[in-house]
């Protein structure tokens, strides 16, 4: 008897107060690792594939900002602590660029041949953000201009590719969107300081070369 009365609390308390591990992770994310976060939109309850926004044709439901926008990105433990408090299953949204990492995203077919190459090469990878269709590599923050004269250089670049940068927004883990879960691919490393990411210039040349030989190069979401 005391079993089952143990079990209800618990089922009742889940209820009550969601998933616990988001606020843990926003708080993590903003306060130990000082990145910008801020919770995204929930995917649709009437269909998960949806995206609770008004835009009916919303290509990554649930896995970005809209009320608050993405200027209201924050550090703050207060905000966060209050954001998650109220809306404990809201996914967590990254606001990349300036102090924050900024990423290179690509299918996940090639993002995992893209993996494959940087580790051959031995070069120093940092975390991966994966969701079932796309691939993340978090990367160093890198501006505009960076960013232009190393894809001026290249002879194609994939439109499957995609950036993240400045101005930019990433969904992290654990977060639920209307296109899956999002889990670490790689995960960083245990620890209070903000994971080491690389620099932009190696992972767009892997990024290049992997969608290059797997012949993704037509959008995708």
């Amino acid at each position: 008897m005391r079993e089952i009365l143990g079990r209800r609390r618990r089922l009742l308390s889940k209820r009550k107060d969601g998933r616990p591990e988001m606020l843990k992770s926003a708080l993590n994310f903003a306060t130990e690792w000082q990145w910008p976060v801020l919770p995204g939109v929930a995917p649709d309850p009437q269909g998960r594939a949806r995206c609770a926004c008004p835009d009916p044709e919303c290509t990554v439901p649930g896995a970005h900002p809209f009320d608050p926008g993405l200027l209201a990105a924050t550090t703050d433990e207060r905000m966060v602590r209050w954001w998650w408090t109220n809306r404990p299953n809201a996914p967590i949204v990254l606001a990349t660029g300036g102090k924050a990492p900024c990423a290179v995203s690509l299918p996940a077919l090639a993002a995992s041949r893209a993996l494959d190459a940087l580790d051959r090469r031995g070069m120093r990878l940092g975390p991966v953000i994966a969701s079932p269709t796309r691939w993340a590599l978090l990367v160093k923050p890198y501006s505009m201009e960076q960013l232009g004269e190393l894809l001026y250089a290249k002879d194609f670049v994939p439109g499957s590719l995609r950036f993240h940068g400045e101005g930019g927004y990433l969904a992290l883990p654990p977060s639920e969107t209307g296109l899956g879960a999002i889990r670490w691919e790689r995960a960083p490393l245990p620890g209070s300081a903000s994971p080491w990411v690389p620099d932009v210039e190696a992972v767009v040349d892997a990024a290049v070369d992997a969608l290059t030989r797997t012949g993704v190069s037509a959008p995708e979401l």
